[in-house]
């Protein structure tokens, strides 16, 4: 048994939901970066690429049926209609070979994780559960 795995699916299974989100948004941010990171190179690896941007557009794909429509309201909206906007460059992105729709997708999730922490922080000092019931991002 890898015990970094372990320790992985622990992390995954006691988060409340706001660090589940936070969670999700750092992943989709470190495949970014790793892309950029492989566009940077002059050994410019493709594939490589590729698979780090879908991997980010799987998770912001996470991101959006994770959404709570009936208690998001406008929010939930919203989100929805950003996270499609990222996944529509982030193709572009992938398809040119582009850093510039990259790390326009890379400064959305950055600001919106920052806003998430935000909420994270204040709805945990007012919750009494650790135990994640599923992700609710826009309730």
């Amino acid at each position: 048994m890898n015990p970094l795995r372990s320790y992985k699916e622990t992390q995954i299974k006691t988060a409340t939901p706001g660090k589940l989100i936070l969670m999700l948004y750092d992943g989709a941010i470190k495949h970014l970066n790793q892309a950029l990171q492989d566009m940077s190179n002059e050994h410019r690896r493709y594939d490589s690429i590729s698979n780090s941007l879908i991997k980010a557009q799987d998770i912001i794909a996470e991101l959006m049926i994770s959404l709570d429509f009936d208690r998001g309201g406008e929010i939930a909206k919203s989100l929805f209609g950003l996270y499609v906007f990222m996944n529509r460059r982030l193709l572009d992105g992938n398809i040119q070979k582009d850093r510039t729709p990259v790390e326009q997708v890379r400064t959305l999730l950055t600001e919106l994780r920052s806003a998430w922490a935000e909420v994270a922080e204040k709805a945990g000092t007012s919750a009494g559960s650790n135990q994640a019931r599923g992700v609710n991002i826009a309730g």
